[in-house]
């Protein structure tokens, strides 16, 4: 993975936990390790033996030299892949340059560790160190895509397919988007699988329907694709409407700062509490005093778009409605107008429209929220989705296994 452990990236760590859960045995190779103030208690499990590596060390020296004289071929041609495919970006070609050492060293260590697949999650650098791992040492890998690594560039997209036994992405949206990118006929070896949530732990709350003010709930990392900005304008008509109302805002990022100045400027510090990071037991109680969750993502300048959101399968599974927009892959979660209301990005008038609608009627919140808790056992269930992509572990290994006997 990119980064760990990393407070917006919660999808990762709960799917290792139930990997674990069901026999699978897991050693986690950060590309970098992030620090910050506020992570979730179950980071605990994986930190202290978490393989974090600097840029540069004489172990990773080392680990390249061993590759570099005992399969000069593999090496050489592994460099000129990597940097040949990423050149032309900044962002690809720098990144790699700077991970390739350290995946060297990674290789070195999975290969004497015995590990038998390597699994990354983004289709960007995770996708490349483990392009790496398997060049050198012809371990099978796969990878997950999830949302703006697959929608902003996907520069060697088509070699990390053509390369790994088996792709995930998290959207059938971002599936037909990577079978349109290749030439190859890759179809049959990308898999669908959704993220999911454990559905015991995000429960429906026993809530007292009508009372007021109405409590409406966004957890995103301020980020401009998710759409903050459109939220406070939206709620700026709420208020115009004289609609009793507090909005809360749970996360930290770049644009904290400018949305925090638009709340001033449109006087909404009554209305609006940003909140900063929680961990996940501070956002279920959040989620248990809340009316309905928001999540107003938009695509970016820059071509970000969403995945499918794991907060809104959360605040689905504990029975709320949800407010967000008609874009990439939220559809396949959000039913419009079954399980919540989806409006056209940055659309601040619809969107609040459709806060207002849920807020006068407890019923449609009610039964809105049935549906979309329904809809998460069905299709957004942590352990039946960790259990798919087991098996698509447990069948390469098969596979690679047959092989070998066959050959031997």
């Amino acid at each position: 993975m990119s980064r760990f452990p990393k407070i917006t990236e919660t999808f990762i760590l709960y799917e290792m936990i139930e990997h674990e859960s069901q026999g699978i045995a897991i050693e986690l190779y950060p590309l970098l390790r992030e620090r910050q103030p506020v992570s979730h208690p179950e980071v605990d499990k994986f930190i202290h033996r978490a393989h974090f590596l600097p840029f540069i060390s004489w172990p990773i020296v080392r680990a390249n030299f061993h590759y570099l004289m005992r399969r000069p071929r593999a090496y050489f041609r592994m460099v000129a892949e990597v940097l040949g495919g990423t050149f032309g970006s900044a962002n690809f070609f720098f990144g790699a340059l700077g991970i390739l050492p350290k995946s060297v060293r990674f290789a070195y260590e999975m290969e004497r560790a015995g590990v038998t697949h390597v699994h990354a999650h983004f289709a960007t650098h995770p996708a490349v160190a483990a392009l790496i791992v398997h060049r050198l040492t012809g371990t099978p890998y796969s990878f997950t895509a999830h949302g703006s690594d697959l929608h902003v560039e996907r520069r060697m997209l088509e070699q990390k397919i053509q390369a790994a036994d088996f792709v995930v992405t998290i959207s059938s949206y971002n599936k037909n988007l990577m079978i349109e990118e290749c030439n190859s006929p890759v179809r049959d070896k990308i898999h669908v699988i959704h993220c999911g949530v454990d559905p015991d732990f995000f429960s429906p709350r026993k809530k007292e329907t009508g009372n007021w003010p109405l409590q409406i709930l966004c957890v995103a990392s301020f980020e401009d694709v998710k759409g903050h900005t459109y939220l406070v304008s939206a709620c700026q008509l709420l208020r115009q409407r004289g609609i009793d109302f507090e909005c809360h805002f749970v996360g930290d990022g770049p644009v904290r700062v400018k949305v925090e100045a638009q709340i001033r400027e449109a006087a909404l510090t009554d209305r609006i509490i940003v909140h900063g990071p929680l961990p996940r037991t501070e956002i279920i109680k959040m989620l248990e005093t809340s009316d309905i969750f928001t999540l107003p993502s938009v695509p970016t300048a820059g071509g970000k778009r969403e995945g499918i959101p794991v907060v809104l399968m959360e605040a689905m599974a504990c029975g709320l409605p949800v407010v967000s927009s008609q874009l990439s892959g939220i559809p396949e979660l959000v039913d419009d107008e079954v399980s919540g209301i989806l409006v056209p990005p940055c659309d601040v008038e619809g969107l609040a429209n459709a806060l207002q609608r849920l807020g006068a009627d407890a019923a449609l919140r009610q039964q809105m929220g049935r549906a979309g808790r329904e809809k998460v056992l069905r299709e957004f269930n942590l352990r039946s989705n960790a259990a798919h992509l087991a098996k698509l572990f447990l069948a390469t290994r098969a596979s690679r296994a047959k092989l070998q006997s066959q050959a031997g």
